[in-house]
């Protein structure tokens, strides 16, 4: 059977048209046979991605980006949806897992995918949608970390062009004298100061020599506290037997005997506050004070009456007469001159 060259033209046509196909297809991202898993992401912004950028996981390309398209039906943090593929049919996305618009290297945009190592929620079928997000670019950390420099150098610039205006301003004539003046004055200080120095020199030299004195009396106390080491040692050495033998001293019985002495006083003070003993007696016993008060009274009328009467107690002779009286003995008279002699000092 013969083919005609219109129908081998028309297959070669059909084929080439498949061919280009499935080359378009697989430019775009999906398998060259086909079977690829799609899902969806939405995100706020599409980021700079574009169709054909990679789906990387650890690093490793696994599905490519098929479209991005806006879906403003969405909320405003999601209106901009992608359509991806997984290629790899080993791989399955678990719920819970991060999508991210990012750099893959310093040009190249793709998602990055992480999978949520819970699995316990199930997996993404194919054809639901994930919510991503969008990372920070490069160019854009740059941006935002050399804004506030840019701001603080602006600023920075507008006080070092005052600063210049006022030194401008301030470096005329009228300056320049004074800094002259100023730098006379300033020479004027530094010879002063070199006079003061000179004085400070002398002062210094002089001090030193009292200073050698010093230190020489200072060695000369302590060769005679070498000296006398030996002495301080024995002295310590008595005084601390000294401390020996009071330490050692029988301080118990001591105090044991003053303890005894004590008792014995409290019990002497007890019997004269409760009115018994001799003392006690003297002490609460009025009628004693009494008789001794009235006693007393008759001792005194009896000296009294003795002095004004001698002559009825004592035998005094007259030249040719004796009176009457008591007869006394010589030292019973005497005894009796000096009881009165006594009474007479005491009045």
């Amino acid at each position: 059977m013969k083919v005609s060259k219109e129908l081998k033209t028309g297959i070669i046509a059909l084929a080439a048209i498949g061919l280009l196909v499935t080359g378009v297809n697989f430019l775009k991202g999906s398998s060259f046979l086909g079977g690829d898993k799609v899902y969806y992401a939405y995100f706020p912004n599409s980021g700079g991605i574009a169709p054909a950028s990679s789906v990387v996981l650890n690093g490793v390309p696994v599905g490519k980006v098929l479209s991005v398209d806006n879906d403003l039906t969405q909320v405003p943090e999601r209106q901009v949806r992608i359509k991806f593929n997984i290629n790899d049919k080993n791989i399955r996305i678990p719920v819970g897992s991060t999508i991210e618009i990012g750099a893959l290297d310093l040009l190249t945009k793709g998602l990055v995918l992480e999978l949520n190592p819970d699995l316990s929620k199930g997996y993404y079928k194919p054809g639901q949608s994930m919510v991503g997000s969008v990372a920070v670019d490069m160019f854009s950390q740059v941006k935002a970390y050399a804004d506030p420099i840019t701001t603080r150098l602006q600023g920075m610039m507008g006080k070092v062009d005052k600063l210049v205006s006022s030194f401008s301003s301030f470096w005329d004539t009228t300056a320049t004298s004074e800094l002259q003046g100023s730098m006379e004055e300033l020479k004027v200080s530094i010879k002063r100061f070199g006079v003061v120095a000179e004085q400070v020199e002398g002062l210094i030299t002089d001090e030193r020599l009292k200073f050698d004195h010093i230190m020489t009396n200072v060695e000369s106390i302590s060769n005679n506290l070498r000296l006398s080491n030996d002495k301080v040692a024995d002295i310590i050495g008595n005084t601390k037997k000294i401390t020996d033998e009071m330490v050692t001293s029988n301080f118990k019985q001591v105090i044991g005997d003053a303890q005894q002495t004590i008792k014995r006083l409290n019990t002497t003070l007890e019997l004269a506050n409760s009115g018994t003993g001799t003392i006690g007696k003297l002490l609460k016993d009025e009628s004693l004070y009494n008789e001794l008060i009235e006693t007393n009274n008759d001792l005194q009328s009896l000296v009294t009456d003795l002095e004004a009467h001698p002559e009825r107690y004592v035998n005094i002779s007259f030249i040719g007469r004796k009176s009457k009286g008591l007869h006394l003995k010589a030292d019973e008279e005497k005894k009796l001159h000096q009881i009165l002699d006594s009474t007479t000092i005491q009045k």
